[in-house]
């Protein structure tokens, strides 16, 4: 195979992966309830994998109350190093942590 071949694959695939979030983004955005959502992830993920995403989002959520690295490792069971990538991406990422957390304080 030829390097044109292989650069063209590659930028196929991108695109079709930027397509492929995109068309999921706006899944996610037409569940109308919990009930749906919790439908379409458990469709979506394994048992492992949604477990993983609600423990990020609990040390995020102790993160933001102040709580240590050493605190949210033992109350959500995680290793230190997930703390410490969660709050990576809570200080340096695009703000989804923070903007979803202040929503639901304010309900």
């Amino acid at each position: 195979m030829n390097r044109m071949n292989t650069t063209n694959k590659a930028s196929a695939k991108t695109s079709g992966s930027k397509q492929n979030l995109e068309a999921l983004y706006t899944a996610f955005l037409s569940l109308k309830n919990r009930e749906e959502c919790s439908a379409f992830m458990r469709d979506l993920c394994t048992k492992a994998e949604l477990e993983a995403f609600a423990e990020r989002f609990a040390i995020a959520r102790l993160l933001i109350k102040d709580v240590s690295y050493r605190n949210a490792a033992d109350e959500t069971g995680a290793s230190t190093t997930t703390v410490s990538r969660v709050s990576h991406w809570l200080h340096h990422g695009r703000g989804g942590y923070n903007t979803i957390i202040s929503r639901l304080h304010k309900k």
